[in-house]
């Protein structure tokens, strides 16, 4: 009997020790993420909103995204990165186009997408170049340095990833500013801010520990 109670006695302090021990681990995550994101976040001052203030660059790197959303609607984020590449080009602020999205599948390619879309808006073909390898934000702006050679950047797409893509290419030696395509409505992008939220977090543990890019490859010129 008095096994027993011992046995019950030390499983309730075992209880207590994990309980206590998640929550230590649970608050430290939540403090990281929040001092993660406020050191992104003091990216914005490189963002811009204005066509007209915005300093001119050679290429623009549009950061890709789906088409269409579950719904089957078009993605408001998508239609959004479109517009605000297209009043670049047309305003003169940019020479050349860099897309850079996922095609890690042939039933999914972000950047052929993109590119027939910015062709039927006006921009000429033999300005877009492509890269099918921009798995995620880090791929996609440190590729846009090792493979096409771009260390000046004028990064495309709504404000918080301009933030945490400028923040990249500042720990990659690139000098960029963003263009802010519009953003969406709160209620349609509560999801995208609780990611957004997490993934600063994993930004900068990303860049304290170095990590590189899935795939590097052959060099492509952008002229």
């Amino acid at each position: 009997m008095l096994r027993k109670i011992i046995q019950q006695l030390k499983t309730k302090i075992s209880f207590k020790k994990l309980v206590r021990s998640s929550l230590l681990i649970l608050i430290l995550g939540l403090v990281f993420g929040f001092i993660s994101n406020t050191i992104v976040e003091q990216r914005s001052e490189f963002t811009y909103n204005s066509i007209t203030e915005i300093p001119s660059c050679k290429t623009g790197l549009l950061l890709g995204t789906s088409k269409y959303v579950k719904s089957g609607n078009i993605n408001q984020y998508y239609q959004n990165r479109i517009d605000a590449t297209v009043e670049l080009y047309n305003a003169g602020k940019i020479k050349f186009v860099l897309i850079s999205g996922d095609n890690s599948t042939r039933h999914y390619d972000e950047p052929t997408t993109m590119k027939e879309d910015l062709i039927a808006r006006g921009i000429p073909d033999d300005k877009i170049f492509l890269d099918y390898a921009g798995f995620r934000t880090l791929d996609s702006v440190v590729r846009a340095k090792e493979i096409f050679g771009q260390i000046k950047l004028c990064i495309i797409s709504q404000q918080f990833h301009n933030e945490r893509a400028i923040y990249i290419a500042e720990k990659n030696g690139i000098d960029a500013v963003g263009f802010n395509a519009k953003s969406v409505s709160k209620r349609y992008g509560f999801k995208t801010k609780i990611r957004e939220f997490f993934a600063r977090g994993k930004v900068v543990l990303d860049m304290s520990f170095g990590i590189s890019p899935k795939f590097l490859g052959k060099k492509i010129e952008i002229k």
